[in-house]
């Protein structure tokens, strides 16, 4: 079922665009199914469950770290994690640094906008954004490169809000992906769009999906 699952959703999808089979919750044996159908790129919401997976599956898959991070917990994944999508503190961006530094590693991250109406998503500010990109701490930061955003629209079905959420980020995205890269901040991927939204989504611009109950069926929180 899952690799059904899996063509569907990538038939559905231009090639420019990244899935992440957000596998959390779900058993190896269910990530190992959706590797063998090609699968690539994982992502996690908890950084124990995430190294656990690590340790029992292939090597060459690429691990996204989707979840609120918490500074004190980046240490475990530090050695092989390949893209940070929710980063919401600049002093966050600092531990990541710090912890990619130990391994000799660059750590791409995400800085996380919010764009949703709801008070319950994290994120940042677009003028939070543009403090950070534009301080000389920032550019300090040897070990992690920023190579895009991310943004949880609204949890609505009103297809004109979650448009415009859609569309306020990747205007953002456009604005400062127009102006010159430097050493730890080179902007190419707009993570935005969930199993519910992710068509609108990729029209309205985003590079990079997270897709989890489509792939692999509802979850068991239990």
């Amino acid at each position: 079922m899952i690799k059904e699952n899996l063509e569907n959703i990538k038939s559905q999808i231009p090639d420019n665009v990244t899935l992440v089979a957000v596998s959390k919750t779900k058993p190896v044996a269910d990530l190992q199914e959706a590797y063998n159908a090609g699968q690539r790129v994982f992502g996690e919401n908890k950084i124990q469950e995430m190294v656990d997976k690590y340790d029992a599956l292939p090597k060459d898959i690429k691990w996204h770290m989707i979840g609120h991070l918490q500074s004190n917990k980046v240490k475990y994944m530090a050695h092989f994690v390949d893209l940070i999508h929710g980063i919401d503190k600049f002093s966050t961006l600092k531990e990541i640094n710090k912890q990619a530094k130990k391994h000799n590693r660059v750590i791409n991250c995400l800085l996380q906008v919010k764009i949703a109406k709801e008070d319950t998503k994290f994120g940042l500010s677009f003028s939070d954004i543009e403090e950070i990109l534009n301080s000389p701490e920032f550019t300090s930061l040897e070990n992690i490169k920023v190579v895009g955003f991310m943004g949880m629209a609204t949890f609505t079905n009103n297809q004109k809000q979650l448009q415009e959420e859609f569309s306020s980020l990747k205007t953002f995205f456009d604005k400062h992906k127009a102006l010159p890269d430097t050493a730890n901040c080179k902007l190419k991927t707009l993570s935005m769009g969930m199993s519910g939204d992710f068509k609108l989504a990729i029209k309205e611009g985003s590079t990079m999906i997270r897709v989890g109950s489509s792939i692999f069926g509802n979850r068991n929180y239990n």
